[in-house]
C-alpha cells in the first residue's frame, strides 16, 4: 500500500561540497544532488492557513544546504545523516526521507548516478 501521509518534498537541491575519502575529491569538490521529502500533519496549517504549523520549505532548503556545505565527512551516508537531523529539527516534521545523490563518484565505470537513501523519525 502506498504511504499516504501528508510531505514536504525538495527534489534536487544542488550543491557543491567537499565530502569523500579522496584527497581530489576534497580538494576539488564535487556537486551532491540532495532529495528530502518530510512528513508533516498538514490539516492544522492548511486549515488554519498558517505557516507556523508546517516546515517552510525555503528554510528547509536553505538548512539542508548549509548542512550539505559543512565541514568535509567522507561518506555521503554521513552527509544524508546530517540531512534527516536537520529536517528533523523543524518542529512539525515527523519523518524524513533523504536521497543523497554523487553524480560525479570517483567510478572507473560508466554510470548515470550513485546515491544512499534513510529514512528517519523523530525519536
Amino acid at each position: 500500500m502506498a504511504d499516504t501521509r501528508d510531505r514536504i518534498t525538495l527534489t534536487g537541491l544542488r550543491v557543491t561540497a567537499h565530502h569523500g575519502v579522496f584527497d581530489f575529491e576534497r580538494e576539488q569538490g564535487q556537486e551532491f544532488v540532495i532529495d528530502v521529502s518530510v512528513v508533516v500533519d498538514l490539516g492544522a496549517a492548511a486549515s488554519d492557513d498558517d505557516l507556523s504549523k508546517t516546515v517552510h520549505y525555503g528554510e528547509l532548503a536553505e538548512a539542508v544546504v548549509a548542512a550539505v556545505e559543512r565541514d568535509p565527512v567522507d561518506l555521503i551516508e554521513t552527509v544524508a545523516e546530517r540531512v534527516a537531523e536537520v529536517a528533523l529539527s523543524f518542529p512539525a516534521a515527523l519523518e524524513a526521507a533523504v536521497t543523497v545523490h554523487k553524480p560525479q563518484a570517483p567510478i572507473t565505470v560508466p554510470f548515470a548516478d550513485v546515491s544512499v537513501s534513510i529514512v528517519r523519525s523523530r525519536s
